[in-house]
């Protein structure tokens, strides 16, 4: 089974969301953490010392559970990774950026890095993934309506419906400006968790490899599987 760590929303999650249970070919379990609120996540910092406390109680409670594997809606929590891998005894991977390492290795170059929020995303995040910012292509959502307004408020504020297509076209449209902006890239990672539903038209429009949380974290299971 894998768990799932999600920000505490209400916006609507569609298949393929990394905190839609049904987007994995395997049981998974979502756990919500008690106020956090995206825009305290969504942020070049470590959330408080509470929602640490949080975020580490509900990974414990997973795993009790019987988690096989761990991860997050919000790929800014890779500030918490070693704190959250370091309190459980089953595989965390909490955001995509985490992936960097591999995805260098196997595409080397500049890597491109599609986010929620460019202005968030600084030198704290990058550098907790191993990523050198000046060596990172990064572009965001947050001018982007029908996104920003409803995963970059607040949960009161947070639509129970969205467009989805007219997300994905600018989502596409944003990656396109990406690869275009910056020709050497060779591959695309998606740290938010709201993005993997797009990664195939992402692949389509850039002919560039997308690698996002909902592979890896199939990846994560596999690991800890005992044959019977």
């Amino acid at each position: 089974m894998l768990g799932i760590l999600s920000l505490d929303t209400q916006f609507p999650r569609p298949l393929g969301d990394v905190g839609n249970p049904d987007s994995y070919a395997l049981p998974a379990r979502v756990e919500v953490v008690a106020g956090a609120d995206a825009p305290l996540i969504v942020s070049d910092g470590m959330p408080d010392d509470k929602l640490l406390s949080r975020f580490v109680g509900a990974a414990q409670k997973l795993e009790r559970e019987g988690a096989s594997a761990i991860v997050s809606t919000c790929g800014f929590l890779v500030t918490l990774q070693s704190d959250i891998a370091a309190s459980v005894r089953v595989p965390v991977l909490l955001s995509a950026l985490s992936l960097a390492p591999l995805v260098r290795a196997i595409c080397p170059g500049r890597i491109g890095v599609l986010t929620a929020s460019s202005r968030a995303l600084g030198q704290t995040a990058l550098l907790a993934a191993g990523l050198d910012p000046e060596e990172t292509a990064v572009a965001g959502l947050e001018n982007v309506p029908a996104f920003a307004d409803t995963i970059l408020v607040t949960k009161r504020q947070q639509p129970r419906a969205f467009d989805q297509e007219a997300v994905s076209r600018a989502v596409t449209a944003r990656a396109v400006a990406l690869t275009k902006a910056q020709p050497d890239l060779t591959a695309l990672i998606l740290e938010c968790g709201n993005l993997p539903p797009y990664a195939e038209a992402i692949r389509a429009a850039t002919g560039l490899p997308v690698f996002h949380l909902v592979d890896a974290a199939t990846s994560l299971v596999a690991a800890m599987r005992v044959s019977t």
